[in-house]
């Protein structure tokens, strides 16, 4: 990314996914605010992390403050919490990006897609927020536990949608930033396969019995 790096806020970054995403961030140059309910859990993680990188990188705070915080946030949080973490902090997300890798995944059967009503979960949060916070899907189908291991190179692209193009440039270039493979798929609404996929990949895990099937984009070349 050209310029100075933005703040980043990884709201549900006590989890695996968050966590994972915030190690590489921070891995990257990148100051991260691990957020979340609970002010001392999120430092208790941000303490973990700063352990594997060896360097205060990472913090952590309430979920509103590490929002109010950041330049960029992502939330990460469960299916069944996106919604309603997302209004609580919904005013210190005004004019900013919001990452969103939620997948609605709705337990026990994982394994099976189950879009709401048919749709995608992220563009949802979109038309509940409004048009001043710019939601932009991403990194649904790649796997926490490589994340965690910045010694692993990840095999699994990332695909990232969202209406406002400026913003998908944004995020496709931070997770270029991060070691990954980025690719632009188009608005919104697209991101209703990338949430599908998680479910045919968790299958896909199952049957093979491997932690963590990806996807690729061939055909295109990455200078592109």
């Amino acid at each position: 990314m050209e310029g100075p790096l933005p703040a980043l806020a990884v709201l549900g970054g006590t989890g695996a996914e968050g966590s994972g995403l915030a190690l590489r961030c921070a891995h990257a140059g990148f100051g991260v605010t691990i957020g979340s309910r609970s002010a001392e859990r999120a430092q208790e993680a941000a303490a973990e992390l700063n352990g594997i990188l060896g360097i205060e990188k990472i913090s952590g705070a309430e979920n509103q403050a590490a929002a109010a915080s950041a330049d960029i946030v992502m939330l990460t949080v469960p299916f069944a919490a996106q919604a309603s973490t997302a209004r609580d902090v919904a005013k210190a997300l005004s004019g900013k990006i919001l990452i969103d890798a939620t997948v609605p995944l709705v337990p026990p059967k994982v394994a099976r897609v189950q879009l709401p009503d048919g749709g995608s979960a992220v563009a949802a949060l979109q038309a509940e927020l409004g048009e001043t916070v710019r939601v932009v899907s991403a990194f649904q189908n790649v796997s926490a536990q490589h994340l965690r291991d910045l010694d692993h190179a990840i095999d699994c692209d990332v695909l990232v949608c969202s209406d406002d193009i400026e913003a998908r440039e944004m995020v496709v270039q931070l997770a270029r930033a991060i070691g990954l493979r980025a690719w632009h798929a188009g608005p919104l609404a697209n991101s209703a396969a990338a949430e599908a996929l998680t479910s045919v990949l968790i299958s896909i895990n199952r049957r093979h019995k491997v932690p963590s099937a990806g996807i690729r984009i061939t055909g295109v070349d990455d200078a592109q």
